[in-house]
């Protein structure tokens, strides 16, 4: 077992530098198998297929990014505007700055990367687990607001992030402070710190 969760680490990890390399439209197995050590028939056995080794590498990015913008979040728990416009903030940058998300990004604004479906049309598991991130921590955060507000308010504001995140704006440089108010308009709470 251990070897197996070895291997699997190792081929993800070459994925994910293959993709920020050239996209995941460049990505072959044989490649990925000669760079991880590994067989060929071991990949197809442990992911089934490309799209399967695809999905296992957004969900593993997404859990590592999930795992930093909680940290973000509990941070700031006694000011809820500041907490939101901190996590938009990291969402961006983390956008920004890893290899990773950035092929991703880049090449869905060009429309050639099969990635994006994983971060779009299939949402599982980038956008409803930001959501339920974000709804689980309005909920501890904000109680008094109704469940539907802190709802609402998750959905509008990861919405919001991801379009910030695919369609960057040099109008728009204070996209957090935006996504923040309009956040904490739905909540019913005001979104000065």
């Amino acid at each position: 077992m251990a070897w197996r969760k070895q291997m699997r680490e190792r081929v993800l990890e070459e994925a994910r530098a293959l993709a920020a390399e050239g996209g995941w439209d460049r990505v072959r197995v044989a490649d990925l198998a000669l760079r991880a050590e590994v067989s060929r028939p071991s990949i197809y056995k442990e992911f089934g297929d490309r799209a399967g080794i695809g999905q296992a590498l957004v969900s593993r990015e997404t859990e590592k990014f999930l795992l930093g913008l909680a940290v973000v979040l509990d941070a700031r728990r006694d000011d809820l505007a500041a907490a939101l416009r901190a996590g938009v903030a990291y969402a961006l940058v983390e956008a920004g700055a890893n290899p990773f998300i950035g092929a991703v990004l880049t090449a869905a604004r060009g429309g050639t990367d099969a990635l994006l479906p994983f971060l779009t049309s299939r949402s599982e598991p980038v956008f409803t687990s930001a959501w339920q991130l974000l709804a689980e921590w309005l909920g501890e955060v904000a109680p008094g607001v109704a469940a539907e507000r802190r709802v609402e308010a998750a959905d509008l504001a990861v919405r919001l992030t991801i379009s910030h995140m695919l369609l960057p704006s040099p109008l728009t440089p204070d996209a957090p402070e935006r996504v923040s108010r309009a956040a904490c308009a739905v909540l019913g709470l005001s979104a000065a710190s």
